[in-house]
């Protein structure tokens, strides 16, 4: 069972309590997924972030398939982190903590998504071509956006 880490780190010139306002609204993930994933919310985002809360989604990640994606907001601590952990979904694991703390001139935020793709070996194989590439690609869409959002903290 190969299990993969994708570590992110952003900085971003705002305050902790904006990040923090922007990031517990679980409907502000649909502005910062690219459009072609089809990204739309089932159910569970009509509050802000708690533990315990479970989101269903609709995402269509590869060659135009529409997957329903059910998280759970699992740990949070207002203001440093929250971590979302898929019940049901498109990945045989998804473990994602995000992290914000404060840095001279605003915050930085890290994410660090620990998962497992799905179909064994074969999933192994198409991993470096297909997921990896994929999830590089979110991530980076990510960073721009929030970037356009928020400005470059320099």
């Amino acid at each position: 069972m190969k299990i993969y880490t994708l570590h992110k780190k952003q900085k971003l010139p705002i305050t902790i309590d904006q990040a923090w306002e922007f990031l517990s609204k679980p409907e502000n993930l649909k502005t910062i997924t690219p459009d072609y994933m089809g990204f739309f919310i089932l159910s569970g985002a009509d509050r802000p972030m708690y533990q315990g809360q479970i989101i269903q989604y609709i995402v269509t990640p590869v060659l135009g398939i529409k997957t329903k994606w059910v998280t759970e907001i699992t740990h949070m601590v207002k203001n440093k982190y929250f971590v979302d952990e898929q019940r049901f979904g498109p990945y045989a694991l998804w473990h994602h903590k995000h992290f914000i703390k404060e840095v001279e001139g605003g915050i930085e935020m890290e994410d660090i998504i620990d998962y497992k793709v799905p179909f064994g070996i074969l999933g192994q194989l198409i991993h470096p071509f297909v997921v990896k590439p994929k999830l590089e690609e979110i991530f980076e869409y990510r960073k721009e956006k929030l970037e356009s959002l928020f400005g470059i903290l320099k």
